[in-house]
């Protein structure tokens, strides 16, 4: 009898489920009386996701709860699989944090800044000194690195917190507004630099911004937050999908007219959003598009312009928090 291979008799591991890279169950942060998170449960699956709210809305909150500087009130949370609550320091290691705020050392050059951080991340001196160089090319600086950082450009001081984010070669990315402040062709390059970095180099990341193109552009996944409630999450092009069909509307007659025209399509089973110029109406399958004209009718309107559309983050956004 020909003798079997041990390896023949052993099954294949089963393929382990992936961890997302960060979670919240729960979540409730209390400042004094006003609850800034209040019961988040949010999934930030692996790759670029968007933490999404207007200001004030709870995104720096629920960051720092995520890097363990706020302990909540009520929850759990993991990042990268470790218990933030058990092991902040030990989450914290993996992440590479861009806060809002300005967080330069004055008096230093941006080389020995960013070497600076990867020391306090564990590097010794000369890596340190090493990969600062690195990522302060990566994100555009390189000819500006022994500059002091207190001459830099807000743009520029963008750019050195995400390099000290990046130093340590971090396994998540947390970022914090990371177009703030910045003019047009800054901001264009920071968003080319963030789409780069989960993109292509495939590290995972999470955007807090309030601005939807950001996170549209960078992101492929969105979790919406609104008054520290979740308002919506889940993969972007799924949310946008909607299963309805969108219009664009413009009608003529009477503003009061319009208003109730507005409320005649919701009642019909429509959703109706004003943007500045026109009505951008969201249309179930069993909805023609023949009702639209009937309602206009009915209120003295006339359509002056119906095409279809794209839904965008903007039209989910507006649906999430209830906007006009």
């Amino acid at each position: 009898m020909t003798p079997v291979e041990p390896s023949a008799c052993v099954a294949p591991p089963p393929d382990l489920p992936v961890r997302p890279a960060a979670e919240l169950h729960g979540v409730g942060v209390r400042y004094g009386a006003v609850w800034a998170l209040q019961n988040v449960t949010a999934t930030f699956p692996r790759g670029a996701s968007g933490l999404l709210g207007a200001n004030g809305a709870g995104k720096s909150t629920m960051i720092k709860a995520l890097l363990g500087l706020v302990v909540p009130d009520r929850g759990a949370m993991t990042v990268l699989g470790a218990s933030v609550g058990d092991a902040p320091v030990v989450a914290r290691a993996r992440v590479g944090y861009m806060p809002e705020v300005d967080a330069h050392i004055p008096g230093m050059n941006a080389v020995s800044c960013v070497a600076y951080c990867a020391e306090l991340a564990g590097l010794p001196r000369a890596d340190a000194m090493q990969r600062a160089h690195e990522v302060l090319y990566y994100v555009g600086l390189g000819d500006a690195r022994y500059r002091m950082v207190d001459t830099y450009s807000t743009g520029m001081r963008q750019r050195i917190k995400l390099a000290q984010a990046l130093v340590h070669d971090p396994d998540l990315l947390l970022l914090d507004e990371p177009t703030n402040g910045m003019d047009p062709k800054g901001r264009s390059d920071m968003l080319e630099l963030i789409r780069d970095i989960s993109h292509r180099k495939e590290l995972d990341l999470i955007v807090a911004s309030h601005l939807l193109p950001d996170v549209d552009y960078t992101c492929d996944h969105v979790v919406v937050l609104d008054r520290g409630r979740v308002a919506a999450q889940g993969p972007i092009a799924g949310l946008k999908a909607h299963g309805r069909r969108v219009f664009e509307l413009r009608v003529k007659g009477d503003p009061d007219a319009s208003g109730r025209f507005i409320e005649t399509l919701r009642s019909a089973g429509t959703e109706c959003h004003m943007t500045d110029d026109a009505m951008r109406v969201f249309m179930p399958e069993a909805l023609s598009t023949r009702m639209l004209f009937e309602l206009a009718s009915q209120q003295g309107l006339q359509i002056r312009h119906l095409r279809p559309s794209v839904p965008t983050l903007e039209d989910v956004f507006a649906d999430a928090i209830g906007g006009e």
